[in-house]
């Protein structure tokens, strides 16, 4: 591969939503950061999402103008997505710089989130939840 088309991949999971990120080196003088072909600002309604997606930038203090990142997300809602990022996002700078490793690691980054919605039951209005319960 050349320095111009070089790419790091990182496959990222959060409850049901699966994200493929994509750091290619940037090309104009600021990287874009694209999640389903819009910008991150556009993408996420909510300002907490923006900053849980960004940490891992923010802790292997990476210059942003160096990447240009390509996100696919597919499946969940807007939280399990950004975390699915987050997810892919440390793994694929892990892929660029093997020394970060430690540092995503210490910060909880490079752990799978395996907590997933429990099935709904037989008889029972939700997962846990019993019918209330009626004297009379």
């Amino acid at each position: 591969m050349t320095k111009a088309s070089e790419q790091y991949y990182g496959t990222g999971r959060r409850k049901t939503s699966t994200a493929r990120v994509f750091l290619r080196r940037s090309t104009g003088k600021k990287g874009a950061f694209t999640v389903n072909g819009l910008p991150q600002e556009d993408y996420f309604s909510r300002p907490s999402a923006l900053i849980l997606v960004n940490q891992p930038l923010v802790v292997a203090e990476t210059d942003l103008n160096l990447f240009d990142i390509l996100i696919t997300v597919k499946g969940g809602g807007e939280s399990g997505q950004a975390g699915a990022i987050r997810h892919g996002l440390a793994r694929a700078l892990v892929n660029y710089d093997e020394s970060l490793r430690v540092k995503m690691r210490r910060e909880g980054y490079l752990t799978r989130d395996a907590r997933e919605v429990e099935r709904k039951k037989v008889g029972k209005p939700k997962a846990r939840r019993s019918k209330q319960f009626s004297k009379r």
